[in-house]
C-alpha cells in the first residue's frame, strides 16, 4: 500500500533533522512542521506501527533501516525537482514548495527521467543524490 503524502512528510522531516542532531524529538518534529504535539504523536504511532520508525528509551526518534531509506528517496525527490525548478528560473522559494507538492506524485519512470536528464546536462546534483 502506498504511504500517504503526510506519512512521508513526517518520513522526510525526521530524516533532515536527523542530518543536523543526534536526537530528534517530537517536539522537534512539530516545530519543523507546524503542526500541533497530537498531530506528530498520531504520525509518529502510525510510522512505528509500519516499521518506519522507533523511539528509544530516552524518546528520541529514530528511522529504521526501512524507514530511512524511504525518507532518503522522497529527500532526494525533493532536492533534485527544487534544482530543477531552480535551473528553469524559478525562485527558491517557489522552486522549493512545488517541489514538496510534486516529490509525493511523481512516478518513478518520470523522477528517473528528469534525474538523468540533469546529469546528463551537467546540473549540479551532488547534494542531491548522496
Amino acid at each position: 500500500m502506498a504511504m500517504q503524502e503526510s506519512g512521508e512528510m513526517y518520513l522526510e522531516t525526521i530524516y533532515v533533522l536527523s542530518q543536523k542532531s543526534t536526537k530528534v524529538r517530537a517536539i522537534d518534529v512539530g516545530e519543523y512542521m507546524g503542526y500541533s504535539k497530537p498531530s506528530v504523536s498520531r504520525a509518529l504511532g502510525l510510522l512505528k506501527r509500519d516499521g518506519l520508525a522507533r523511539t528509544d528509551e530516552f524518546g528520541a526518534i529514530k528511522l529504521t533501516e526501512e524507514g530511512e531509506a524511504k525518507a532518503k528517496s522522497i529527500y532526494e525527490r525533493h532536492t533534485v525537482l527544487s534544482k530543477l525548478f531552480m535551473n528553469l528560473g524559478v525562485d527558491e522559494k517557489t522552486a522549493t514548495e512545488d517541489a514538496c507538492r510534486i516529490e509525493h506524485y511523481i512516478s518513478d519512470k518520470s523522477f528517473n527521467a528528469i534525474k538523468a536528464h540533469m546529469m546528463q546536462y551537467g546540473a549540479d546534483l551532488d547534494e542531491a543524490t548522496e
